[in-house]
């Protein structure tokens, strides 16, 4: 089975991958925000192996995430499913774009590498000018 990390792994879409992929044997590792997020995520996800932490907003702990990250070892792929919405400009951009990228980028390369995305921050509407 595969030993799969989830950002953005305390509520939403993220925890329930992170239940379905326990209920089917993988090894998966949560990501909250702070400490007390990842405790909760560990209590709605029995079997899980462990939880990181870390504000992606804040670029010093998204770097620290990612050596934390290198601490637990190597991962088979790494779901990168956090993201915001309801934020400043800066902070959706902190979050769903930069931290993907710096993770991504300072982690030991995983076999797998999964983004997810949403228009929701633009208001569901996407428009394209030609």
């Amino acid at each position: 089975m595969a030993r799969i990390l989830i950002t953005g792994s305390a509520d939403g879409l993220g925890q329930l991958a992170a239940m379905q992929l326990v209920s089917e044997g993988h090894r998966v590792v949560l990501h909250a925000r702070n400490k007390a997020r990842g405790q909760e995520a560990l209590k709605k996800t029995p079997g899980a192996e462990t939880v990181v932490t870390a504000d992606l907003s804040n670029l010093e702990e998204t770097i620290q995430l990612a050596h934390d990250v290198n601490a637990l070892g190597s991962f088979d792929a790494v779901i990168h499913n956090a993201g915001v919405y309801r934020a400043s400009g800066e902070g959706i951009v902190a979050v769903n774009t930069l931290a993907p990228y710096i993770l991504t980028s300072l982690i030991t390369p995983p076999k797998r590498l999964i983004y997810l995305s949403s228009g929701l921050h633009s208001g569901g509407r996407l428009s394209c000018n030609s």
